[in-house]
């Protein structure tokens, strides 16, 4: 028998995630090691201020957005759907924009949450109208949630045009970590619990991508478990998106990658997911500090760029080997 290549993905996964948090914490100027080896000086406060929460938000939102994407591939049974891909992350931004102009000095867990109810409703709508349109190509799908995107982004700028907030709008979609700082990003760790409830609920999942048939015939409530995991993603996406910013992709290439190897059984992939989740994004934020130092691109911005080709050529991939 050959030897499961799980255990050797997460490790080397682990081990990346290590060492990218190691090099996410030293790259860039501003304090001394030796101020923090004594723990006085500024170099300890910028540590613990800026540092260290800028990567642990790099890790939360990573895996989350990869655990994200490979539910919303299970819930619409398509390779190609996630946050970014079906109107989710785009929905989660208007929420914040009417909390901007219906509550502006609401708290941070008040914008949260109307994002998330938002993002729900938003995905909700992509799987009603994927239930009601002669889908004839796997292609259709993310197309349909792409044009849907493209609707609440339009009337997001409008309303932000309309009420001069197009500045406040701007933040939220950059997907920018170095605004990351102790006291404005522990939301993120909603993620952590939410990744913990998605693995212990795997199996049930990976029945809802055979199929309504397949589930219902295992015993589990089909509508209640869609609900179940367009929740989790609304609440994971709206988290991210509220505290640094939309970073697309991140859903889409790593479990499309991870499926390569592991396959589609959530229970045996979803720890790989997360960690190459949170792998990719602090390898895109390491690149981003280090191309023009000491000036940063945005995270967002090196996904949508490493996203849009990897998208582009797993439908080339996918295409070539289904002929």
């Amino acid at each position: 028998m050959t030897a499961s290549p799980r255990p050797f993905l997460l490790g080397v996964m682990l081990i990346a995630t290590i060492f990218l948090a190691v090099a996410s914490l030293v790259i860039g100027g501003g304090y001394a090691w030796s101020d923090v080896l004594t723990m006085e000086g500024d170099g300890a406060l910028v540590l613990a201020a800026s540092r260290v929460p800028r990567t642990l938000a790099l890790l939360l939102s990573g895996a989350g957005l990869a655990v994200s994407g490979i539910l919303m591939q299970m819930i619409a049974r398509n390779r190609f759907v996630e946050p970014s891909t079906a109107g989710t992350v785009e929905s989660a931004s208007l929420g914040i924009l009417l909390t901007l102009l219906l509550m502006p000095g609401a708290p941070v867990i008040v914008r949260m949450l109307v994002a998330a109810l938002v993002a729900l409703a938003g995905s909700a709508v992509f799987l009603v109208l994927l239930g009601r349109l002669p889908l004839g190509s796997t292609l259709m799908v993310p197309l349909v949630g792409i044009m849907l995107g493209g609707i609440f982004d339009a009337m997001t700028s409008f309303l932000a045009y309309r009420f001069d907030l197009l500045q406040s709008l701007g933040a939220f979609g950059s997907g920018d970590f170095s605004i990351v700082l102790r006291g404005r990003y522990e939301f993120l760790w909603i993620i952590a619990g939410l990744v913990a409830i998605a693995y212990a609920t795997a199996a049930r999942f990976t029945s809802l991508g055979m199929g309504e048939a397949v589930a219902t015939g295992v015993g589990l409530n089909y509508r209640r478990l869609v609900v179940f995991g367009l929740i989790i993603v609304s609440v994971v996406t709206a988290a991210v998106v509220v505290t640094v910013g939309a970073v697309p992709f991140v859903g889409l290439i790593v479990p499309n990658v991870v499926s390569l190897f592991l396959g589609d059984d959530l229970r045996r992939s979803l720890p790989v997911v997360a960690t190459g989740g949170a792998v990719l994004v602090l390898a895109s934020d390491v690149v981003g500090r280090l191309v023009i130092a000491p000036y940063e691109i945005p995270v967002g911005t090196i996904m949508g760029v490493v996203g849009s080709l990897g998208f582009l050529t797993f439908i080339f991939w996918r295409r070539s080997h289904a002929a």
